[in-house]
């Protein structure tokens, strides 16, 4: 049997390492278009690859998957971040689990899960073709076909695939955002360890660490969001007014630690004490987007002047002008619509034969490591299916 696997990044070489395992007699070819295996994992996590997660803090799939939980419950349920972590450490990688929960390999080094994965390619007598572009999976002699490509375009992804195979539109889903306002911009590498943030006249909300940048904000919380919103930012040219909650707390809490302050310390200023977890210099940001004098006592702010401070403490409202790519590394939602798939095998329901996993498919995730254990996953489930 021959085997054609489209696309040599994370889900495209696992799969094809799981087959040849599965399948030793099979013939197994990956055809990746660029000159190199897994170029994005050797950049992901900053060159230190956070390949999964430990999913102690996830309550809920669709916290961490926008796209495809009912996909990744079944995928996750076949080949878990366990099943990934006994798997690399199987193979002489040793990892290590940080206080977010995210997993690394104790080398912080991530070109050794690429050497990793293509020594396994090697032993398991995978064949690899590069700089070998697949323009349709017609073309292939094959008696089946794993596409793992993505990430590109909607139009690309049609011309690779066969007729009646439906491919949801592909937009960018981890970015930071563009903020024009100068002052906020002026606090450039100012890091807020717990904000959380909303799309004004929506439903999307993120929390987490929130980084202020030269172009605008960053940081977990704003990659977040960015993904729960990526096709409402799309759609709206990526334009919109961020609502920032310095405090990740209600207002009412927000009133409370003000009347607490001016009950303690009636005659100090406003300025010199700001609340836990705010720099000296964005506290001043703050209540000059207020309406607040520096000097300003705290026996003096009256309750006009605590509620401006309160609000903007809690819903302060920044413009998008746009988006920006987060590093070089680079995730879309959109891909194969989840509705031509066959859940329990990732076989295409209008095209027998045809497989997807990874990037290819209607998928994606928030940072953290979730995105590569979807590839694992994904691309285990595909190997397991064709046993």
């Amino acid at each position: 049997m021959k085997i054609a696997i489209i696309g040599g990044g994370a889900a495209g070489c696992f799969c094809a390492i799981g087959l040849k395992r599965r399948l030793p007699d099979a013939e197994v070819t990956v055809y990746e278009a660029g000159p190199k295996l897994l170029a994005k994992v050797a950049v992901t996590g900053g060159g230190r690859c956070n390949l999964t997660n430990s999913f102690r803090d996830v309550r809920r799939l669709g916290e961490v998957y926008p796209r495809g939980e009912q996909l990744m419950r079944r995928a996750l349920a076949a080949f878990s971040h366990e099943d990934t972590m006994r798997w690399f450490e199987a193979e002489g990688v040793r990892l290590t689990v940080q206080e977010d929960q995210c997993v690394f390999p104790v080398s912080q080094d991530a070109m050794q899960i690429v050497r990793t994965l293509e020594r396994c390619l090697r032993e398991a007598g995978v064949r690899v073709r590069l700089n070998a572009p697949v323009e349709r999976v017609g073309d292939l002699d094959a008696d089946r076909v794993v596409v793992t490509v993505g990430g590109s375009s909607r139009e690309k992804l049609e011309r690779l695939l066969p007729a009646g195979v439906e491919v949801t539109p592909c937009v960018p889903s981890l970015f930071t955002l563009k903020i024009p306002d100068a002052g906020l911009r002026a606090l450039m590498g100012t890091v807020v360890e717990q904000a959380s943030l909303a799309l004004a006249g929506t439903k999307f909300r993120a929390a987490g660490t929130f980084l202020l940048t030269d172009w605008g904000v960053s940081g977990p919380a704003t990659l977040r969001l960015s993904s729960y919103a990526a096709r409402h930012l799309a759609e709206n040219g990526y334009a919109g007014t961020l609502l920032v909650n310095w405090l990740d707390a209600p207002e009412a809490a927000a009133r409370e630690w003000m009347a607490a302050a001016a009950a303690e310390h009636p005659q100090k200023q406003a300025a010199g004490t700001p609340p836990a977890g705010l720099t000296a210099r964005l506290w001043r940001h703050l209540l000059s987007r207020a309406g607040l004098r520096e000097d300003l006592r705290w026996a003096e702010l009256g309750s006009k002047g605590a509620a401006r401070l309160a609000s903007t403490l809690t819903a302060d409202a920044y413009p998008v002008a746009g988006r920006a790519r987060f590093k070089e590394e680079f995730v879309t939602c959109g891909g194969v619509a989840l509705s031509g798939v066959n859940l329990n095998t990732l076989e295409s329901k209008v095209c027998p034969g045809l497989y997807f996993a990874g990037e290819a498919l209607d998928v994606d995730a928030v940072t953290g490591g979730f995105n590569l254990q979807s590839a694992w996953s994904t691309a285990a489930l595909v190997a397991a299916a064709m046993e």
